[in-house]
């Protein structure tokens, strides 16, 4: 019968088999009759879905992922016996049987990635000699009795299993937020969106995924009585897993930017935040009343330190903080001596917002998360429903709470992590509609941007060695979850290490990152000002896991009165603020591009071997380079520039200018003192420099100075919205695109909306500063094009 049929059509044997015609040997997937299908993701993804035919899902829900219609399966299959090529999308793949593989490659035919199912329901994807990036938040647990301080900090993620474990930590990498997303500096990724598991990274040739198998404990809900135990917390709910299903997004990463674009679009895109999330904000633990926190905001102001935001923490995590003890809505008597209503507005008149520590309630008031806002049809709304939980927060906002700090909540599992995500973004706007949301949290997992997710990295330590872990965790956190993370900084937990030297390298770091934020125990060392004096404020102790002489940590008094601190803290907030219109547009990059604001190294330059195994120094957009110090008592900060010309941001920044540039492909020696962190510009970068604020919208008088680096073409689009509105989701932003010819010495500035907006109606004038010297020009901008020569 089949050569009756061969002879007819004229196909040849072989030609079936490849083609996908004839099979006969069935699939299976965890012992059990499966399907494989492939489709197209994104521009340069694909999606491959193993599972039961029992299954009557045609894709697995992630919270990681948006809902989103996706594209028919390029393959399918229930059968197979030889090899099946087809292109999908921008990739070419081969499925092939025994073990049942499937091998992706560009259409260039370089390797992409090579998945294997195998039958003990594992699954080994390939790896070569290049560091493995992303993978979530934190690092790895140490073994007890490991002095955390004399190891080195993990950036590449191989070498070791990963447990893949959600958990409070503390030592150098704080809390642990995993995500299975790899990431090849070699030119691949993966996203296993389901199921859960181990990554197994310890051979050299190959890595092996371990589908989590849940067990009796795992069935049931945790709670903040049991938090500590490992059990569900932060994991997908037991119920939800099938034996066998494996939903993984294969991207092409060879060229990363086109990697991070189809990464946002299929878990989301990043909000805007409201631009006063990016200046500082001063946290507080013990709160004496309501003058004292007036007071310290009308030291910001008198002493000129900018700041656009206070954070208070709540009774019962601080012995007196805004609210009576968690969990609690309600003002605190003996803080607010006044009405809160009116404090607040004191606030505000100060130009400063004001954001809440926040607790949810046990599993008793709070049984679960879920649900949109508003409750979309079908939705059963129940005390678990967030719009029920979310008019709890209402009286508070509508007193004048500006933005909420959801703590704790680690006993929540995967989904509902994500959805209090969602709750503090959705609940604020259906109380006030056309004002962007703020919040700042513990836990995330990839697609949390699309909630305006912002994360810091939980109770590290006042050390050296979780200053310079942090940098490396911020890093991978920016590539596999999103764009805006930062740190306490200083470190939480005091200890001995814990001087004002440490928290002037640490406040410069911070000034680097998404969230610009000092928090830690012992009160007045988490001041701007308060290393200068002799009273270190309240003395909560320190913790520190694996110090066998005592749990007991504090600031030694003999790190008070230092004067050198306040000045370089003052240095870097102003350096904040007056960049922020270069940060601002990063934001807008994060969300049209998917691009992080801290970046790897790896992101712009992926041929580069020593950059992209670089965890100690990274990006800030694509045109400054930064080399935080986080050796005590640094006088030299080795710094590798990656191939080009680069300049040295401090000489540069000198009133009469004149820098000469630095050939890149190597590691520079820097001298540092304790008033400078290295940073380094770009050859062709255009640096938008604000005169200094004092809060981010505070109305200034003098105009940006555009910072222009020669020595190379360059271009940079600086956007501009009203910083605070939803309207830049109806394209009501202006985008003023400015061209730097290297050859004719010539700047130029047009109108650089994208295609299918239109630009609000621009009026600017600008400096233009030429950074190897000389005076500065004066351009006028209204819109039409327009350029300047030097």
């Amino acid at each position: 019968m089949i050569n009756s049929i061969l002879r007819l059509t004229g196909l040849s044997l072989l030609s079936l088999l490849s083609t996908g015609v004839l099979y006969s040997q069935k699939i299976t997937t965890a012992g059990a009759p499966a399907q494989l299908t492939i489709r197209q993701a994104g521009e340069h993804s694909i999606r491959v879905t193993l599972k039961p035919l029992s299954d009557p899902d045609e894709l697995p829900y992630s919270p990681g992922l948006v809902e989103r219609k996706y594209a028919a399966p390029a393959i399918t299959l229930t059968q197979i016996t030889a090899p099946v090529k087809k292109q999908v999308g921008s990739l070419q793949v081969e499925v092939s049987p025994s073990p049942l593989t499937v091998k992706i490659s560009t259409l260039s035919g370089a390797p992409v990635q090579q998945l294997v199912f195998n039958e003990d329901n594992t699954m080994t994807f390939a790896l070569r000699d290049a560091p493995v990036l992303g993978m979530g938040e934190g690092g790895h647990k140490q073994p007890p009795r490991t002095n955390w301080r004399n190891e080195p900090i993990e950036f590449d993620r191989r070498g070791r299993l990963q447990d893949m474990q959600p958990r409070w930590q503390s030592d150098a990498y704080g809390s642990r937020n995993p995500v299975a997303l790899m990431i090849g500096t070699d030119g691949w990724a993966l996203f296993v969106a389901t199921p859960w598991g181990q990554v197994d990274m310890q051979a050299a040739d190959h890595g092996t995924y371990i589908p989590w198998k849940p067990t009796e404990k795992d069935t049931a809900q945790q709670t903040e009585r049991n938090q500590q135990q490992v059990m569900a917390k932060g994991v997908p709910p037991a119920k939800t897993v099938v034996p066998g299903v494996y939903d993984v997004i294969v991207f092409d990463a060879h060229q990363p930017a086109a990697f991070m674009k189809d990464l946002s679009v299929l878990s989301g895109p990043t909000v805007i935040p409201p631009k006063w999330a990016l200046g500082y904000m001063q946290s507080h633990r013990t709160i004496k009343d309501d003058a004292y926190i007036m007071g310290i905001v009308d030291s910001f102001r008198i002493k000129k330190i900018p700041v656009d935001a206070v954070i208070y923490l709540g009774t019962g995590f601080t012995p007196q903080g805004w609210n009576t003890k968690q969990p609690s809505f309600d003002f605190n008597p003996a803080v607010f001596k006044h009405d809160p209503a009116s404090v607040l507005a004191d606030f505000h008149a100060r130009h400063v917002k004001v954001v809440m520590h926040m607790v949810p309630w046990d599993r008793d008031k709070l049984p679960s998360l879920h649900g949109t806002i508003p409750a979309a049809a079908g939705e059963v709304v129940d005390a678990g429903h967030i719009q029920n939980y979310w008019q709890q927060h209402v009286a508070l906002m509508k007193t004048g709470v500006d933005a909420f700090w959801p703590d704790e909540g680690d006993w929540f599992n995967l989904y509902e992590r994500v959805t209090r995500h969602k709750l503090y973004y959705e609940g604020p706007l259906s109380t006030f509609p056309n004002v962007r949301p703020w919040s700042l949290h513990r836990n995330g997992y990839l697609g949390i941007a699309r909630y305006g997710g912002w994360v810091w990295s939980g109770d590290t330590e006042s050390a050296w060695k979780t200053l310079e872990g942090q940098v490396a965790v911020g890093i991978n956190h920016s590539l596999s979850i999103g764009p805006y993370w930062g740190s306490d900084i200083g470190g939480f937990y005091p200890s001995w290490e814990k001087t004002g030297e440490l928290f002037a390298r640490w406040f410069q770091f911070g000034a680097f990152c998404g969230s610009f934020r000092t928090h830690g125990r012992t009160t007045n060392t988490i001041l701007p000002w308060g290393w200068g004096g002799n009273d270190r404020g309240d003395l909560e102790t320190g913790r520190s896991n694996n110090d066998s002489d005592s749990y007991r940590r504090n600031v030694p008094q003999s790190a008070m009165n230092d004067p050198r601190i306040e000045p370089v803290i003052k240095k870097y907030d102003e350096l904040r603020y007056q960049l922020m219109p270069y940060t601002y547009t990063l934001a807008w990059e994060a969300r049209a591009t998917g691009l992080p604001l801290m970046r790897a190294l790896w992101l712009h330059y992926p041929g580069d071997a020593t950059a992209r195994g670089m965890g100690s120094e990274y990006l800030w957009g694509r045109d400054l380079l930064i080399a935080p110090v986080f050796e005590k008592g640094a006088t030299n900060r080795d710094v590798y520039l990656p191939k080009g010309q680069w300049y040295d941001w401090w000489d540069s920044g000198s009133v009469s200018g004149g820098s000469s540039p630095i050939t890149g492909g190597t590691t520079v020696h820097r001298s540092v003192d304790l008033t400078t962190m290295p940073i380094y510009v770009r050859a062709g970068s255009i640096i938008p420099f604000d005169p200094i604020r004092q809060y981010t919208a505070e109305p200034v008088s003098e105009p940006t100075t555009l910072r222009v680096y020669p020595g190379a073409d360059g271009s940079f689009t600086l956007y501009e919205d009203d910083g605070i509105s939803q309207d830049y989701l109806k394209g009501k932003a202006s985008w003023i695109r400015m061209s730097w010819n290297d050859k004719t010495r010539t700047l130029s500035l047009s109108n650089g909306a994208p295609a299918g907006s239109a630009s609000l109606p621009v009026h600017r004038s600008f400096t233009v500063k030429l950074m190897t010297g000389g005076s500065g020009k004066t351009i006028k901008y209204d819109g039409a094009p327009v350029s300047v020569k030097f």
